[in-house]
């Protein structure tokens, strides 16, 4: 089993900046892949970003390349979104998955995660 813990969300303003972090725990993650997705109210759960815990590849949803980055820390079994440039659109809850696969588009798609957090809002005022 992994556990999946999330933090660093909150209330951040248009432009601004907000960090997330997720810490995984239970197991080895060496192979895994790790994302986040977000859900906002009255729409569909949404893939951000994925990055291979192996050798640290990333993939990125078109809405957030070049405004979000994601990264992870080895040592500390812990992978970040950074999200730069917010827009009130960013405003969701967020949530970290992880999962064993081959790195790939398959990155993007919700149901190819086992794990996942509870989640942490994060809400873009303009």
């Amino acid at each position: 089993q992994v556990q999946l813990r999330e933090s660093g969300g909150g209330l951040g303003q248009a432009g601004g900046s907000l960090r997330l972090s997720c810490a995984a725990s239970g197991r080895p993650i060496n192979n895994y892949v790790m994302a986040w997705f977000r859900q906002a109210p009255g729409k569909e759960r949404e893939f951000v970003a994925a990055v291979s815990w192996s050798d640290g590849s990333t993939y990125y949803a078109d809405s957030v390349k070049g405004r979000f980055t994601i990264s992870r820390d080895n040592a500390k079994n812990t992978v970040y979104l950074q999200m730069d440039s917010l827009e009130p659109e960013d405003t969701a809850v967020y949530s970290c998955a992880a999962n064993t696969m081959p790195w790939g588009k398959g990155a993007g798609f919700a149901p190819n995660y086992y794990y996942w957090g509870q989640g942490t809002q994060v809400t873009v005022s303009s």
